[in-house]
């Protein structure tokens, strides 16, 4: 590594570093932030970002399903769009970002980070850190962030984290088998498991056990699952008359049809089955304990929640509610698999190889587990390095088992995508757009949509003007799509110069803009005759965005400030 050259610095500079070098030691993570700054962030130092929708690019199945969004451009810009549009107001992020291995997967500058560059470590905990820092603003004090990461920087994104969230704030590292079968052409050892960790914004909540649905009946949705487990000591137990049976037909004896081969079951009597139901008493012996608890057994019985199966093994049927109460494990297998990704892919791209359409996705069912593992249906999802698609693909696909109203952002560059294409363009767009609307295959088979509706945006700034009257209505202008992505209201109704009025279902969003002298009158009318919820935000710079004085009498408005740095260019430009 070369030698810094300090021959061209101040006194006063000199003696600043003196101050570094001879400062104390300390216990964490430490890497040379100034020596390789990111242009993406810095673009934003004098330059507000914005978001523009893409029109004609929006999918609406149905507007009272969720909406969807989609940004395309820098991450980095896009965080910084939703640190004005969504502050404290995402439950759930989950991200898969670059695992910085050397071979052409980490782009910092418009380049490719190489093995052997000196600073790659360093450009990726730059790269990360001004990442993860936007991301915990947008949490709520309940939300949680799960990060996948293999073991090129599993070491260096904990230390991170640590300092970003807290340590007190980790609630575990997820090992997450990622291959049904190893690789055994690793020269040392077979990596066959990859790592998610999983850090609290401020509460730490419970994270609850997978449950797979197997039906539903007056009492809600239940799952099954066993009753009983092998054990040393020989007990008898009466299976009661009236008992549900799968099975048609038991014989009397020894039953060796159980999964575990260190459980049997001997039927002392023979059971009489008419019509799904045991007519009679029957005495089962065997070496068995109930899995949970002394009078478990008969307790669940008794609610009618206990069935023998077609093997002649009894089962307990539990209710999702119940299940809510078990805690997840930190120990993921059969959550999805790569070759289950990578034929996801090759079935909505028609393809023999899912690396001609993209490589390295993950499942929709790891991705599906994190969004039952927070158990909240109406969750606010950010994905941030979205990929193919995969965490919207997911969620749709959870909303639509389990009538969901989860809604998702997903945020990518454009990015050559392995010399088939841009990555939007190619796999993610079209990906979302087949998930939501439903496609035809090749062979003509027709694929069903699941519905919900997406809205597409592109980040980008809001250009310099010399006349700064101009720019000031041209950035109240950018703006104002970013309040309609802030309150979730998209559908233009009525435009005058002095103002906008969006809808969305019974909810209204107006945006009052002070620029051409407007009277309030008109608009105050037009408000007042809608009916539902209704909000109104002010472009004016005194009293940060509104005068609520001009609002007096007002019925059911939400009175919402501009949020404080589009505030904060407009006081530069009246500075100026």
């Amino acid at each position: 590594m070369a030698k810094k050259d300090y021959s061209n610095l101040t006194k006063d500079q000199l003696l600043e570093v003196i101050e570094k070098l001879e400062g104390k030691k300390k216990y964490g993570l430490v890497w040379d932030e100034e020596r390789v700054p990111e242009k993406v962030v810095t673009d934003c130092q004098d330059k507000l970002p914005v978001l523009t929708e893409v029109k004609g690019k929006e999918i609406i199945t149905d507007e009272n399903e969720p909406t969807h969004i989609l940004i395309e451009g820098d991450n980095y810009h896009a965080l910084s769009v939703l640190n004005y549009t969504h502050k404290g107001k995402v439950d759930l992020i989950y991200i898969d970002p670059p695992y910085n291995t050397g071979y052409k997967d980490f782009i910092y500058n418009d380049k490719y980070v190489e093995k052997e560059d000196t600073w790659r470590h360093s450009k990726w905990l730059q790269f990360m850190n001004k990442r993860l820092i936007l991301a915990k603003e947008l949490l709520t004090d309940k939300g949680l962030i799960f990060i996948s990461i293999d073991d090129n920087e599993i070491g260096q994104l904990k230390l991170l984290c640590d300092d970003i969230f807290s340590e007190e704030k980790l609630m575990g590292i997820i090992h997450w088998r990622k291959n049904r079968k190893p690789h055994n052409a690793a020269g040392t050892i077979s990596k066959s498991a990859e790592f998610i960790l999983v850090y609290a914004k401020n509460e730490k909540i419970k994270l609850v056990q997978e449950y797979t649905l197997k039906g539903n009946n007056e009492n809600g949705n239940f799952s099954e699952g066993p009753i009983i487990k092998a054990d040393k000591k020989e007990r008898i137990y009466i299976f009661p008359q009236g008992l549900k049976c799968e099975a048609k037909n038991i014989e009397k004896g020894i039953n060796t049809s159980a999964r575990n081969p260190k459980l049997y079951i001997e039927y002392l009597d023979k059971p009489i089955i008419e019509n799904g139901i045991l007519q009679n008493n029957v005495r089962i012996k065997g070496r068995y304990c109930v899995t949970n608890e002394r009078g478990m057994l008969s307790r669940e019985i008794e609610k009618g929640n206990v069935f023998i199966n077609k093997n002649g093994v009894p089962k307990l049927i539990t209710y999702r509610e119940e299940l809510l109460g078990k805690v997840a494990n930190n120990l993921w297998i059969d959550k999805g698999y790569n070759e289950d990704a990578n034929e996801e892919i090759k079935e909505l791209f028609d393809v023999d190889l899912a690396s001609e359409v993209f490589n390295y996705p993950k499942p929709t069912e790891l991705v599906k587990e994190i969004g039952r593992c927070i158990n909240k249906k109406d969750a606010l999802i950010l994905d941030f390095f979205a990929g193919s698609g995969t965490t919207l693909h997911s969620i749709l696909s959870l909303n639509n088992e389990d009538k969901g109203n989860r809604r998702v952002i997903i945020c990518s560059s454009n990015e050559n995508n392995n010399g088939n294409g841009k990555i939007v363009d190619t796999v993610m767009y079209p990906r979302v757009e087949k998930v939501i609307k439903g496609y035809k295959k090749k062979n003509g088979q027709i694929i069903e949509g699941l519905g919900n509706n997406l809205k597409y945006f592109k980040t980008s700034f809001v250009a310099n003007n010399r006349n700064k009257d101009q720019l000031k209505i041209d950035i109240t202008k950018r703006c104002t799509e970013m309040l309609c992505l802030k309150e979730g209201i998209f559908n233009l109704i009525k435009e005058e110069a002095d103002y906008k009025i969006f809808q969305q279902g019974n909810r209204y969003l107006a945006v009052y803009y002070d620029f051409a002298n407007a009277s309030l009158d008109e608009l105050k009318e037009e408000m007042n005759a809608l009916k539902g919820e209704k909000v109104l935000y002010c472009f004016t710079v005194d009293n940060h965005g509104l005068d609520k004085a001009n609002f007096r009498g007002w019925k059911n408005i939400r009175l919402e400030p501009i949020p404080q740095k589009i505030l904060d260019v407009y006081k530069r430009i009246f500075k100026n």
